[in-house]
């Protein structure tokens, strides 16, 4: 198989959701750190597709559905259906008020040029939003805590959504497990997955174990530790997993680079990644990963031994009270923070 050489879409290994759909277990990002073009994430998207991807992760804050849109259509021009992808947006921070749920996800499938997504996630727990580009310092004017009854009222129009066929799935994001075990015994329509960041340095197994407990697919952001994330979700102490010598001496083994031993990793470990790159030898390996073969036990345990609970998108523009620390967006004592 050359660096740059497709992969059939019926190859790349699937997730069954509780809904008995199946979803490709490795999707392509489209998050552009606020620096790459609409366009360019367009044609990469355009490009994946043309590689075997079939999982297209969206967001109406990423500001480039239009132009996904367009390469879409060109797609289906060519030939390609509808039903052989499987395409996700999320509802952003600004939209969670009950009149605007349904709105923003007619809007995101105007811009996408479809008449119904695979899966709408509710981007933040929270209703506290950033302008692009901002600082990590930025807050909302009206910011707050998680706050469970107006959550509901969101997830009610989530909810709605899939009644109006407008969605085949609703799902979650950034949630916490507190926050979760609320959601589950109050939902209608349970999310059908979490997505979270993951990757060898940040693991998440208590988290991980959980949503799989509960029939909950786990999507893996940052999947090789976000290299080229915004300045706002940088510190000194965050570490790169494609620069641990347990990855890289994988990589080296295996001739790849070690952005593949993570995205490997991943999906072998049950997640469902989903890495960005508008370079087609760099989209074109991380699919390839996905159906060479596997790693070994030893390289699975050697992973599983260099988690460093390194969180790197830490959601400072999310905070909701002066001087307070980023932990309180993700409970970490069990209880939701306020």
């Amino acid at each position: 198989m050359t660096l740059t050489q497709a992969v059939d879409p019926a190859l790349v290994p699937k997730r069954r959701l509780y809904t008995g759909a199946e979803m490709p277990a490795i999707g392509i990002g489209t998050f552009g750190s606020d620096y790459i073009p609409a366009h360019e994430i367009a044609q990469a998207v355009k490009g994946a597709v043309s590689a075997g991807y079939r999982h297209i992760d969206c967001a109406a804050v990423y500001g480039n559905e239009d132009a996904i849109g367009a390469a879409l259509q060109e797609l289906f021009r060519s030939g390609l259906r509808r039903e052989e992808l499987w395409i996700v947006s999320k509802l952003w921070n600004d939209q969670h008020a009950e009149e605007d749920v349904v709105p923003a996800c007619r809007k995101s499938l105007a811009d996408l040029q479809l008449d119904y997504l695979d899966m709408y996630l509710v981007h933040w727990p929270f209703p506290n939003h950033h302008p692009p580009g901002c600082s990590a310092d930025s807050r909302s004017p009206n910011a707050k805590p998680y706050i469970h009854e107006n959550f509901m009222k969101t997830w009610r129009q989530m909810e709605r959504l899939v009644d109006l066929g407008l969605v085949r799935h609703i799902g979650t994001s950034n949630m916490t497990i507190p926050k979760l075990k609320l959601l589950l015994r109050d939902a209608r329509i349970r999310p059908a997955v979490n997505e979270m960041e993951l990757h060898p340095h940040f693991q998440q197994p208590d988290l991980f174990e959980f949503v799989r407990a509960h029939g909950i697919e786990p999507v893996g952001y940052c999947p090789i530790g976000s290299p080229n994330r915004p300045s706002r979700d940088r510190t000194p102490q965050d570490t790169s997993p494609i620069q641990d010598p347990v990855i890289i001496g994988i990589a080296d083994r295996l001739g790849v680079h070690p952005a593949v031993v993570c995205v490997k990793w991943a999906v072998q470990r049950g997640q469902t990644p989903i890495p960005l790159s508008t370079k087609r030898a760099h989209y074109v390996a991380n699919l390839q990963a996905t159906v060479s073969a596997p790693l070994t036990d030893e390289d699975m345990r050697a992973i599983a031994a260099i988690d460093k609970n390194c969180r790197l998108i830490k959601g400072q523009v999310f905070l909701w009270k002066d001087n307070q620390s980023w932990e309180d967006l993700w409970d970490l004592n069990g209880e939701i923070a306020q």
